[in-house]
């Protein structure tokens, strides 16, 4: 099974995901990308997985280029289509899902403030892509 998660600067989102979606499996291939990746994974991302128990410090971000000849079971967009063009990938999938979340880096205020909606959006991506690993990938 090779999955791989998309989104914008593939340093929040769609690692957290990555990390909790490879947690669940570890015989699942799991990749993430972004159509402009940032220069790094970011901090505060790598903070709250690691408050779950979850080290994604060793990833970094990548470009989707590096992916577009490979083979996809599944491909998932991360982004908030309320506030972000999604990207579009053109490689070779069966299954095209989309699972928006806020993104955790563009948040403003207090660094209290910013450290708890990045704890409630890895909670969210915990919670959506647990159910997309009970409901499309355990025991197939």
């Amino acid at each position: 099974m090779k999955i791989l998660i998309l989104c914008t600067g593939n340093s929040c989102r769609s690692q957290m995901a990555q990390g909790f979606l490879q947690s669940y499996d570890k015989a699942i291939e799991v990749h993430s990308a972004g159509t402009f990746p940032a220069e790094r994974i970011n901090s505060k991302a790598v903070e709250v997985m690691a408050e779950a128990g979850i080290d994604i410090s060793k990833n970094s971000p990548k470009s989707v280029d590096e992916f577009l000849n490979d083979q996809w079971d599944y491909v998932i967009t991360v982004c908030d289509a309320a506030n972000e063009t999604c990207p579009v990938f053109f490689g070779k999938v069966k299954h095209r899902l989309h699972i928006g979340f806020t993104d955790p880096s563009k948040i403003t205020g207090s660094e209290e403030f910013i450290m708890s909606e990045f704890r409630r959006i890895r909670d969210e991506i915990e919670e959506e892509f647990y159910k997309f690993y009970n409901t499309n990938l355990k025991n197939k």
